[in-house]
């Protein structure tokens, strides 16, 4: 059943809350040194804070994380920084983004599911709007007030019209393309015209209005063009800034540079197992998962390597190198920024996050997409997969190795989908060249940048609205080495996205996911000692069952979660199941 009156008047309380305690937004000295508490080192020198988020990448396709590809900007990050093994995002992009602006669940932020798949009893509800709700205050808004200059650039996915865009919820400059993904040569929409032919252009907004995408070689450069000329535009003022990198790579459509799908043209003919076996054992070597942990088997919903045939296995290896390439030219473009940093001298007083909005895209966009659209509409022939003009995704083979060595990927709230690989990178960090297994998530982060920048959040009243408080937990204090742990060792995470469910209550995790993937029950893990979710203990526990089940019901009535066991059955999202069939059209 969903709460909505208890949420509302939770609403007005924290509203009410404000008025009384006179919260407001402020800007404190910043006297402490950022090793040993409070914010930046002086007034004069507040942090920046560099934001990248990758889309659609997998837990273990960068280097610091076991994979393959070659990614040794943000390799380097990690080892200068701090790698966070079991940092949690939504299943999903614009929930994760709702999320990560607001620090608030994704039910309370407007993103209780994507804005293109609603379900019948989730349309017009509190909470299922689809855009980054009003109830909430994006954290670049309250840095801006607080004297930052915010700048974006990349995928924004939180609302299509210029009273939703970043100009709107607080960015001084943006360049956003606002739906959820477009070719990376030619900005090839993800949805074909009204009339169902030929081909549509991804829409974008600059400052808020309506722009056309000038002439670009490849958008992963464009955005970090932006990001430095913004960066760039206004150093001489002296002021701090909030760069948001947004980049849509690795999302489907796959698409890179010929010369970068070159360098591992012959890299993924192995196949599935060769190449998670491979990650494994270099996970396990680095310390990333545990020596005695095994690889769990993949899922028996789609075919082994062995079951396709040569022509599938050409085209799977192709698919998988032009996913490589564009990580590779990620980790390029993230080089740029770093290096960019140092050049100009701000590379030491900048705080540098990277992280996935969720785990891999394992699924048939052909599910997400127009079926007939793309085979009518776009050569993905061999030779062309990952040029201009074709149009393919790397489906649930590839979509398990990336989640490596993790369960399922994107859509599902099994670790394989909301693991992220994360890394925070700052020199004043007394954790700085270290690696951390604590849990922590994607609505953290705002209440980090905001104290990290010295800046409060109104609580539940802002410029005349009633606001919802940020649910997430700063991490600064635990950054600077002032704290053991980001969380309590009981810390209660609660998950929701398209009728699949979790609770995680320290080491124990509570799952529902539908069949043909899971089981449409309950299932209890221990990631402590079973961190692949491979043994159901529910029945063998039955009081710790009970006790995170109320947990769960706790959490989906505080945020307003519509949540039954049709929902997942009504949406064909992450099916996959014509994948294969696909391969030699």
């Amino acid at each position: 059943m969903r709460s909505s009156p208890s949420f509302r008047q939770r609403l007005a309380l924290g509203a009410l809350l404000a008025a009384t305690a006179g919260l407001a937004l402020s800007c404190p000295s910043f006297a402490a040194d950022a090793r040993t508490g409070g914010g930046a080192a002086s007034a004069e020198r507040r942090p920046n804070i560099l934001l990248i988020l990758a889309d659609d990448l997998g837990y273990s396709d960068i280097g610091a994380f076991g994979g393959e590809i070659q990614t040794p900007n943000l390799d380097a990050l990690a080892r200068s920084g701090l790698q966070l093994t079991n940092f949690h995002v939504s299943p999903a992009c614009s929930p994760t983004r709702a999320m990560l602006m607001s620090g608030a669940d994704n039910h309370v932020a407007g993103l209780g599911t994507m804005a293109e798949l609603p379900t019948p009893e989730q349309k017009g509800q509190p909470g299922y709007e689809g855009t980054l709700s009003m109830n909430v205050v994006p954290f670049p808004e309250l840095l801006r007030d607080a004297g930052y200059h915010t700048y974006m650039a990349g995928k924004w996915h939180l609302g299509l019209t210029e009273e939703l865009s970043p100009a709107a919820r607080g960015f001084d400059q943006s360049y956003a393309m606002v739906q959820g993904g477009a070719g990376f040569f030619d900005q090839t929409g993800n949805a074909p015209p009204p009339d169902g032919k030929g081909t549509s252009k991804a829409r974008y907004r600059e400052n808020g209005k309506e722009a056309t995408l000038p002439k670009i070689d490849y958008t992963t450069n464009f955005y970090t063009d932006k990001i430095i000329d913004y960066i760039a535009s206004n150093r001489a003022d002296g002021k701090p800034f909030f760069a948001y990198a947004a980049y849509t790579a690795p999302h489907f459509p796959l698409q890179a540079p010929d010369a970068v799908i070159e360098k591992y043209k012959d890299t993924y003919k192995a196949g599935y197992d060769v190449i998670r076996n491979e990650r494994f054992k270099r996970m396990q070597a680095a310390g990333l998962i545990p020596a005695d942990m095994k690889l769990p088997a993949p899922s028996a919903v789609w075919p082994k390597w062995t079951d396709l045939t040569q022509q599938q296995r050409d085209i799977e290896a192709r698919r998988m190198a032009v996913y490589a390439a564009m990580v590779d030219v990620l980790d390029q473009n993230i080089g740029r920024l770093v290096s960019y940093l140092k050049e100009i001298g701000e590379f030491e007083n900048t705080i540098v996050v990277f992280l996935s909005d969720n785990g891999a895209e394992g699924s048939d966009i052909l599910d997400l997409v127009p079926a007939k659209w793309v085979n009518e509409t776009f050569d993905n022939s061999l030779e062309n997969v990952g040029r201009p003009g074709s149009y393919v995704g790397y489906g649930p083979g590839w979509g398990q190795v990336s989640a490596t060595p993790f369960r399922l990927y994107k859509g599902f709230p099994t670790e394989g989908g909301v693991r992220s690989p994360t890394i925070v990178s700052y020199p004043k960090f007394a954790r700085s060249g270290k690696r951390d297994d604590q849990l922590a998530t994607v609505m953290d982060l705002a209440p980090t940048f905001l104290e990290a920048a010295g800046v409060t959040h109104p609580g539940g009243s802002y410029k005349g609205r009633t606001v919802h408080p940020m649910q997430g937990t700063s991490l600064w204090p635990y950054l600077n080495g002032r704290s053991d742990r980001a969380h309590p060792s009981d810390y209660v995470l609660g998950l929701e996205l398209f009728g699949r469910a979790s609770l995680r209550k320290g080491d124990w995790k509570l799952v529902w996911v539908n069949k043909p993937w899971g089981a449409g029950e309950w299932h209890l893990y221990n990631l402590a000692e079973d961190p692949a979710e491979a043994i159901n203990l529910a029945d063998a526990q039955p009081e710790r069952t009970k006790e995170l089940l109320a947990s769960w019901e706790s959490f989906r009535d505080r945020n307003g979660v519509i949540f039954n066991d049709k929902i997942a059955d009504q949406l064909q999202y992450s099916n996959g199941t014509r994948y294969y069939d696909e391969l030699e059209r």
